[in-house]
This record gives C-alpha cells, sequence and structure tokens, in this order.
C-alpha cells in the first residue's frame, strides 16, 4: 500500500525508516530522498511514528 502518492513511498519503506530512527516525517522522506509534496501523508506518516513509539512504551514496561 502507497502511504506517499506522490513520491511512490510505500508503507514498507516508512517502517523502514522508522526502524532506522526516523521520528518525524521529515526524516521518512530524507530517508527516500525526496520531499514532500501535496502533504496528505504527513498525518499517515506520525500515526504510524506514534504507534511504533506506543509498541516500545509497552515493551519497556
Amino acid at each position: 500500500m502507497y502511504v506517499c502518492n506522490c513520491n511512490g513511498i510505500r508503507e514498507k519503506a516508512v517502517h523502514d525508516a522508522i526502524e532506522s530512527g526516523a521520528e518525524r516525517p521529515c526524516d521518512i522522506f530524507l530517508r527516500n530522498k525526496c520531499r514532500a509534496q501535496c502533504g496528505r501523508c504527513v498525518p499517515d506518516m506520525q500515526e504510524l511514528i506514534e504507534r511504533r513509539s506506543q509498541q516500545f512504551k509497552v515493551a519497556a514496561e
């Protein structure tokens, strides 16, 4: 599934970027060597980042 249609960034690429330390959508764009175009994907990226952060918090408890 595409998260960013403008840049062709798939969900796996977003997860890979997060696994590599991306903490903000701009980090995901940087890792994929592109920039935000329309910005519709930014909330989805932020949600995926927050979900991963919550998983780490639960795992640390």
